[in-house]
């Protein structure tokens, strides 16, 4: 079904009677149509027959839509992780609702600060569907950032967006848009940044404390690329990492030794 104008159209090649399923349309419309798909409804009555028979096709035009977005909808309430198959695009298969407990909904991980022990001073607890299979299929994920004194979250990016609030310290969070023009400010506690999806971004700790930063992100699998890390955390030769970062040698073999890559 489309719409010619005003005038609704019906595209068919079989009896005019049998186009709807348990919904016939009345005899007075007959269907008439050529080549390439052209079609034209032709009403072999007067003028309100006309107008009954297209208030006719616009009503079932309207429920065929209202079923489709009905459709589009999640079929069951949720899908929790079944962490002993391998995750695919759309995430883990679903655990056997007879095994599902409220255990699967409850995550107490947030409440452990992260290991802060590397050279950024950042410690990081993910909630997502990996360690927390209650989310798996819902679109949401959550962080938990321990950021010690003069530490940083360095670059990084995501598959989706990010809403970060800052609980305890003060903190400088930002991105750098596509055109690479730099969006950061001054955030203190209780303080909220929104980050779009993919683009890189970052949080260094100002304060002369401790910062506590909780993420929440829509994917329960947002993906993570932090940038030094996949410059140097790698296996790619540092003479190629020298010339497209213009960084020199001895520094990128130095920088890949500190982030555990190689070559």
């Amino acid at each position: 079904i489309f719409f010619q104008g005003m005038q609704a159209v019906l595209i068919r090649d079989t009896h005019c009677n049998s186009i709807y399923r348990g919904f016939q349309i009345p005899k007075f419309c007959k269907i008439h149509y050529k080549s390439q798909l052209k079609s034209h409804l032709t009403i072999n009555s007067s003028s309100t027959l006309a107008n009954t028979c297209n208030m006719i096709l616009n009503i079932f035009l309207a429920f065929c839509l209202f079923v489709s977005v009905s459709h589009g909808e999640s079929v069951v309430d949720f899908c929790v992780a079944n962490l002993n198959y391998p995750k695919g695009p759309a995430g883990y298969p679903c655990k056997d609702r007879t095994n599902v407990t409220v255990d699967d909904f409850v995550f107490s991980g947030l409440s452990v600060p992260g290991n802060a022990s590397n050279p950024f001073k950042l410690g990081l607890t993910s909630a997502i569907d990996a360690t927390f299979p209650g989310l798996n299929g819902l679109d949401l994920a959550m962080g938990r950032l321990d950021i010690g004194a003069g530490g940083v979250v360095p670059l990084h990016s995501h598959r989706v967006s990010e809403l970060s609030i800052v609980l305890e310290g003060t903190i400088i969070s930002g991105f750098i848009g596509a055109d690479n023009t730099p969006y950061y400010k001054k955030l203190n506690k209780w303080d909220t940044i929104i980050v779009p999806r993919n683009l890189l971004h970052f949080i260094v700790n100002v304060g002369d404390a401790p910062a506590l930063v909780l993420a929440s992100l829509n994917s329960a699998n947002p993906g993570l690329q932090v940038f030094d890390t996949a410059l140097f955390g790698n296996t790619l030769p540092s003479s190629i990492v020298e010339k497209i970062t213009l960084i020199d040698e001895e520094q990128v073999k130095k920088l890949k030794g500190m982030f555990g890559g190689s070559n």
